[in-house]
């Protein structure tokens, strides 16, 4: 895809289907030919013009409005133009195949999935986090998602690695300044006060850390399995967390043979809840699958709702499986005790960290919500939060460990110049991933092809 960056492209930039308005977007260096030949008439720059799209005939395909964007005052900041008429399929599909006969010498073709905002990433309108800000206010699956995406578009996390990036760069040309005279005797730590302008940095770093992993919760949302014994009520709570009657309940054993999801959301972070079949050694083998790919999910999840029966506690047979089980998930930070059915044993003592509830009443239900995003590390309010991906979070995370590193190397009794310049420079690197100053072509296809085709 980028290899064809200077090719004219045009697309059906609206949704699949019907509607009452759709529009067909075309965008490169000069489509004054395509102006003059579907529109029959010149246009003015960024003003709406009603008029007949013409056929090869002279028939119109359509009557609606066309917009004319000049470069570089365009999205993409090439020539761009919009032509907007009656949403229906068939017209659209008119409308653009009418484009690709009339640009045919031109050398347009179909644009692929987020070329024109890869055009305008590469035409300098939006850096790379701002162009996937636009695939995320797209994907928005809550309120809070869509206005932190929003956020991220107008290009609030963009000004904060920034920052960091003008502050890494001050520091990096110390160093090299330094390097590059010695015999000038400076004492660059002391004098230049690098050590404090590092660990400036790094506690400016850790802040924005901070906000971007909220911002990859808003997006990714949280993966929780409900994992326990058959029968302990994980259908149950599955319910009561959606507020639905979404998986079957009945008091058999090994009702629930297969996943159940559902996606909720609490305070605008996305929890993808699965209720998985019950953990024992089945010997049907519909079951058996079901249990094995119970284990799969738990293998994958970011929190392990350990779901356990109070009504049971006590029972040989039962404590003894709920230990085999307990062996195998673990006691990591990713799992949650959760003991089900309070309402029938009120009062029981339970194990430190662990939770009680009634999925059946809804009693504690509150309560698992708010340590399910504890659990996670959330703890910003969707208002000052921007959308973020796994990707800046790594970037930045990156970045931290060469900072340490460079710190290491500052903090020596001879300190090690050479590689203290070294780190900084991998630093800076790692930062400029995140808004496209140092990212490889095969990373922007792969950002770019996950794009809906038109955008």
């Amino acid at each position: 895809m980028l290899s064809r960056h200077l090719d004219p492209i045009v697309a059906i930039a609206t949704a699949p289907g019907r509607g009452a308005v759709g529009i067909v977007r075309a965008s490169g260096k000069d489509l004054t030919a395509l102006v003059d030949t579907l529109c029959g008439r010149s246009l003015k720059a960024r003003e709406a013009t009603y008029l007949p799209f013409l056929a090869a005939d002279g028939q119109a395909i359509d009557q609606g409005l066309a917009l004319l964007f000049p470069a570089p005052h365009s999205y993409t900041g090439e020539t761009v133009l919009e032509l907007q008429a009656h949403g229906g399929p068939v017209v659209l599909q008119l409308l653009l195949a009418r484009c690709l006969e009339v640009g045919n010498g031109l050398g347009l073709r179909l644009a692929e999935p987020g070329e024109f905002t890869q055009r305008a990433f590469m035409n300098g309108k939006l850096d790379l986090a701002q162009a996937e800000a636009v695939s995320d206010l797209i994907d928005a699956s809550t309120e809070a998602a869509a206005r932190s995406a929003s956020r991220a578009l107008g290009g609030a996390m963009s000004a904060e690695v920034g920052e960091l990036r003008d502050a890494l760069i001050k520091l990096r040309m110390l160093v090299e300044a330094t390097l590059d005279f010695p015999e000038e005797e400076i004492d660059f730590l002391q004098q230049a006060d690098a050590l404090g302008q590092l660990a400036r940095l790094m506690s400016r770093l850790d802040a924005v850390l901070d906000r971007t992993r909220q911002g990859a919760l808003l997006r990714e949302g949280i993966k929780v399995v409900l994992a326990g014994q058959p029968n302990v009520g994980k259908s149950s709570l599955l319910n009561a967390l959606a507020g639905a009657e979404l998986a079957i309940v009945t008091a058999i054993p090994g009702t629930t043979r297969d996943k159940v999801s559902q996606t909720i959301q609490i305070e605008g972070v996305p929890l993808h809840v699965i209720d998985t079949a019950g953990l024992r050694d089945a010997h049907d083998e519909v079951e058996r699958i079901g249990v094995a790919r119970s284990w799969d999910a738990i293998a994958d999840a970011d929190v392990i709702l350990f779901l356990r029966d109070l009504t049971r506690i006590g029972e040989a047979a039962y404590d003894a499986d709920d230990q085999a089980i307990a062996l195998r998930i673990g006691q990591g930070s990713r799992v949650l005790q959760v003991f089900n059915k309070a309402d029938a044993v009120p009062g029981l003592a339970l194990p430190d960290g662990a939770l009680s509830l009634s999925a059946k009443t809804s009693a504690g239900i509150a309560d698992l919500r708010q340590r399910l995003l504890q659990q996670v590390g959330w703890h910003a309010t969707p208002e000052g939060v921007y959308i973020a991906r796994q990707r800046h979070v790594s970037a930045l995370q990156r970045t931290r460990e060469h900072l340490d590193l460079a710190q290491d190397m500052a903090t020596l009794p001879v300190p090690a110049l050479d590689l203290l310049a070294e780190e900084l420079r991998l630093a800076h690197d790692a930062l400029g991933e995140i808004t496209g100053a140092f990212t490889p072509d095969d990373l922007l296809g792969e950002i770019f092809s996950r794009f809906c085709i038109g955008k």
